[in-house]
C-alpha cells in the first residue's frame, strides 16, 4: 500500500495536540477522502510507526479512536480495515439546508446545559449590536444510537422569549421551528466559520483533548432589518464536516461564500 499522507510528516510534538490525536486526525482525513477505500486495510502498525514517526503505543492509540468512531474495525491478527459506513454518506447538493437539518434532528439528540436570561460578554453584545440582557441557551448534541458528543451549540436570543421557549422544547425540537413558531421571521442569516483550539471546558464537552482543533461556526440572525439572535456551533473535525453548495450562478456572481484575512499589516 502506498504511504498515507504522501509520506509527509504530518505529526509533530511541537504542534500542542497529542500525537495520538493527530495520527486519528491525518488517517480520519485520509479514510474520509477515499484514499483508503471501504474493506480495504490500513497499512500495519509497524508500518504506521515508521512512516509517521511515532511509538506503538501512539498508533494503537490513534486506531483505537477510529474504532470508537466507526471508522474502522481490527481483526486479530490480520489488521485495521475500513468499514463500509466509514466513507458511504456524503453530501447531496439536492438536499436543502433544511432538509441537512432534519436529518440531523433524526439521528441526534439534544441536552439542555444552561437555560436562562443573562448579561451578554462583549463580543456577543458587539455582534448583536447591543449590550442588553439576553437569553442564553446552552444545548450538547449528541450522536443517538451511541451519545458521542457531536456539537455543542449556544444561542444568545432576544430576552422576551424566555416566556415562549422552554428548556424542555429546546431538548426536543431545532431552534429554528420553535421561533417559527413564536412569531419570529428571519430576513437573513450570515454564517462565519473559523477554526480555534478546544480550552477544558468545551474539550470535556465535546470529548476531545484540550488544544485538539474545533471547528466554529458563527450565525447572526436577522430579523426586522436588524440583528435577532447569534447561534454559535463549535464541532470536532473528527466527527462533524461544514458542507456548503452554490450554484454555478452564484460562484460565478461570487454570491453566498467570502472569505476574509486578517493579517496583521506592520505600522511605519
Amino acid at each position: 500500500m502506498s504511504e498515507l499522507g504522501g509520506g509527509e510528516a504530518l505529526v509533530s510534538a511541537a504542534a500542542g495536540v497529542p500525537l495520538h490525536r493527530q495520527l486519528f486526525l491525518v488517517l480520519h482525513d485520509e479514510i474520509a477522502r477515499g484514499a483508503v477505500a471501504a474493506g480495504e486495510a490500513l497499512p500495519t502498525e509497524q508500518e504506521l510507526c515508521r512512516q509517521f514517526g511515532v511509538s506503538r503505543i501512539t498508533v494503537r492509540r490513534a486506531l483505537a479512536d477510529l474504532v470508537d468512531a466507526g471508522m474502522i474495525e481490527r481483526r486479530h491478527g490480520v489488521g485495521s480495515f475500513v468499514t463500509d459506513t466509514a466513507t458511504r454518506r456524503g453530501h447531496d447538493p439536492t438536499r436543502s439546508y433544511l432538509d441537512e437539518l432534519r436529518q440531523v434532528e433524526f439521528e441526534t439528540e439534544v441536552e439542555v446545559l444552561e437555560f436562562g436570561v443573562r448579561q451578554p460578554p462583549v463580543a456577543v453584545a458587539s455582534r448583536l449590536g447591543h449590550a442588553e440582557a439576553a437569553l442564553h441557551v446552552l444545548r450538547l448534541r449528541r450522536e443517538r444510537s451511541t451519545s458521542e458528543p457531536l456539537m455543542l451549540t449556544e444561542a444568545w436570543l432576544p430576552a422576551t422569549l424566555e416566556a415562549r421557549l422552554s428548556a424542555d422544547a429546546l431538548a426536543g425540537a431545532p431552534l429554528y421551528q420553535l421561533l417559527y413558531g413564536a412569531g419570529v421571521g428571519l430576513d437573513g442569516l450570515d454564517h462565519e466559520l473559523s477554526a480555534e483550539v478546544a480550552g477544558p471546558r468545551i474539550a470535556a464537552l465535546l470529548g476531545t483533548a484540550i488544544g485538539a482543533a474545533v471547528i466554529r461556526v458563527n450565525t447572526v440572525a436577522h430579523a426586522g432589518g436588524r440583528p435577532h439572535h447569534l447561534l454559535s456551533i463549535a464541532m470536532s473535525p473528527s466527527r462533524s464536516r461544514v458542507l456548503l453548495s452554490q450554484t454555478a450562478a452564484e460562484f460565478s456572481a461570487g454570491t453566498g461564500m467570502g472569505i476574509a484575512h486578517d493579517v496583521r499589516r506592520p505600522t511605519v
